[in-house]
């Protein structure tokens, strides 16, 4: 059975925004790297995912796994987390 590999930070976002439902913003948060890196990693991520299961393909994940409870949420992400665009803007 041929194996596709998928890394740990890419297991993370995947479970982080389909998981939990997180926006990228929020994942980009907890894993403290930027929306676009977690944009990178969710597509490939999905990708990987959609191979194993239609060519019905093992996944292996693949990478050191952080000791359990050594996870932290920074402080920032323990409410919604907006982009500014989505603020509302108060007029004086």
């Amino acid at each position: 059975m041929e194996i596709i590999p998928l890394a740990l930070d890419e297991l993370e976002t995947l479970h982080l925004c389909d998981g939990e439902g997180k926006s990228q913003i929020e994942a980009g948060i907890c894993m403290r790297v930027s929306r676009g890196t977690v944009q990178r990693l969710l597509a490939s991520a999905r990708s990987k995912v959609a191979q194993a299961l239609v060519g019905q393909k093992a996944l292996a994940i693949s990478g050191n796994r952080p000791e359990k409870g050594k996870i932290t949420v920074p402080e920032e992400i323990t409410h919604k987390v907006k982009p500014d665009y989505m603020k509302e803007s108060v007029d004086e």
